[in-house]
């Protein structure tokens, strides 16, 4: 089991803060998420492919949480959670979380070689290294949303994203490496990678 308090507190190398008006473009593109959690101590991990972003502000976030799931008892818990953004480097260890419960494999992190880390600015928040960008969210209490659809809502605390892919609030994916680029989960352990960008003349402000 991974003991939470043994994490350590610091931002990896990369990593810049992003500004709440312009975190839910971390989301806009509709990627599979890693979800994190942590109480008392223990922490773990687990993906989802149904999350979104639903209002700007406050930012808040929407993610489907099956009720069987440890993460989910984590999230309902410490009242907090972490939507991070995997990269193509990281399908595998995406697949594995989100296959393995934690339920029934309690080292699931180890053996799947989860790098947890905790952010200054938000210690109580387990954060997975080598993603594209994270969000950290209070939990808004819905019980019955919860109940009946599994639906959790959170209001974004704080955002990092890696400046090697995000910057100035827009993603930067042809410019960065392919090992970064995000993934979007169909079925039957299949992804698919985010692709080139398409650029047309907008109206809309930045």
């Amino acid at each position: 089991m991974t003991s939470f308090d043994d994490l350590p507190l610091h931002l990896p190398a990369h990593c810049q803060s992003v500004p709440l008006d312009k975190c839910y473009r971390l989301l806009n593109h509709g990627p599979t998420v890693l979800v994190s959690a942590a109480h008392a101590g223990e922490a773990n991990v687990m993906a989802a492919a149904w999350a979104c972003a639903l209002d700007f502000a406050p930012p808040k976030v929407t993610v489907v949480l099956d009720k069987q799931t440890r993460t989910r008892a984590l999230v309902e818990a410490s009242g907090q959670f972490v939507l991070q953004l995997p990269t193509r480097a990281q399908a595998r260890l995406t697949l594995d979380v989100g296959t393995d419960s934690a339920v029934q494999h309690p080292d699931k992190l180890q053996r799947h070689g989860v790098e947890l880390f905790r952010p200054l600015a938000a210690p109580g928040a387990p954060l997975v290294a080598g993603c594209a960008g994270w969000l950290v969210c209070r939990l808004i209490p819905e019980s019955h949303n919860q109940q009946a659809y599994d639906l959790f809502i959170g209001e974004v605390t704080a955002a990092w994203a890696d400046e090697r892919v995000f910057q100035q609030g827009r993603w930067k994916f042809d410019a960065a490496p392919d090992d970064l680029r995000t993934l979007h989960y169909v079925a039957g352990g299949q992804f698919y990678v985010t692709g080139d960008s398409l650029q047309l003349p907008s109206s809309m402000p930045d």
